[in-house]
This record gives C-alpha cells, sequence and structure tokens, in this order.
C-alpha cells in the first residue's frame, strides 16, 4: 500500500519522553507529559494514550461524516459523538500494547444506517487502517 500524503505535521518530544515535553513545529500546541498513576507515574500532566485518543475520536466522527455524505448513506447528525477510550498495559508476550474501544452515538438515524456509516468509517479513517490488525479495535454504537 502507498500512501500519497497532502498534508505533513511535525512534533518533537524532549525530556523523558513520557515525563517531558511534546510540541507541534508550528508552536501552536504544547504538552507536559507524565505517565498515569496506574503505571506508576504522577499523573500530573497528559500521557501519549490522552492525546492518541484526542485524534483517533476527532478523526473517526469526521471518517463517518465523509462515508456518510460520499457514498449517499445519510446525514450524521450535528449533536454526533464518538468517545475514544485507550487503554495501555503489558502484552502476554512482553513490552506494552493499547486497546480502543470507540462508543458511537448517532442520535435519530435509523439502525441500520447508523451501522453501516460506523462500519464505512472504519474503512475511511486512517487512524482504523493504521491499528487494523496491530491492536484491538471495539466499536460500540450508542
Amino acid at each position: 500500500m502507498t500512501v500519497d500524503a497532502k498534508y505533513w505535521t511535525e512534533a518533537k518530544a524532549t525530556g523523558g519522553g513520557r515525563n517531558g515535553v511534546a510540541s507541534l513545529a508550528s508552536g501552536m500546541l504544547t504538552v507536559t507529559l507524565s505517565s498515569p498513576k496506574e503505571l506508576g507515574g504522577s499523573g500530573a500532566g497528559h500521557n501519549p494514550e490522552e492525546l492518541f485518543a484526542l485524534g483517533y475520536s476527532a478523526c473517526y466522527l469526521g471518517a463517518m461524516r465523509f462515508a456518510a455524505q460520499s457514498e449517499k448513506l445519510g446525514t450524521v447528525p450535528d449533536d454526533a459523538t464518538v468517545k475514544a477510550h485507550v487503554g495501555i498495559g503489558g502484552r502476554s508476550d512482553g513490552g506494552f500494547g493499547i486497546k480502543v474501544k470507540l462508543v458511537v452515538s448517532l442520535p435519530g438515524l435509523d439502525r441500520a444506517v447508523a451501522e453501516k456509516i460506523v462500519e464505512r468509517g472504519h474503512f475511511i479513517c486512517p487512524y482504523s487502517n493504521a491499528t487494523q490488525g496491530n491492536i484491538e479495535v471495539v466499536t460500540e454504537l450508542a
């Protein structure tokens, strides 16, 4: 598979990685990072899993909107939401891994239409494509 990238962004992490600072080259966002208390950290800052959850939820909602419009599946309501729950922990074969649960709300849509939009969103979303076969992603239609 090849990707014809139309947009690039750049971020840099300094300090201790999970206990440091990450910032965008544009200067528009700087985040103080700290490991969560559950992993032995202070929990005083943000962590990569939180940032992943923000990105995945926003991207997937956009992908569902794109799918609905381009494939004439209906209209995603303005009050639609995607909650991304991202978990991290030890893998059975060593190291660490993440898993994701996406909770989608498409109020007012017929369930069958909503299910099709949710399905097609995964086909379009770059986060879903990047994680496919790599991490467990469960989608729940609320």
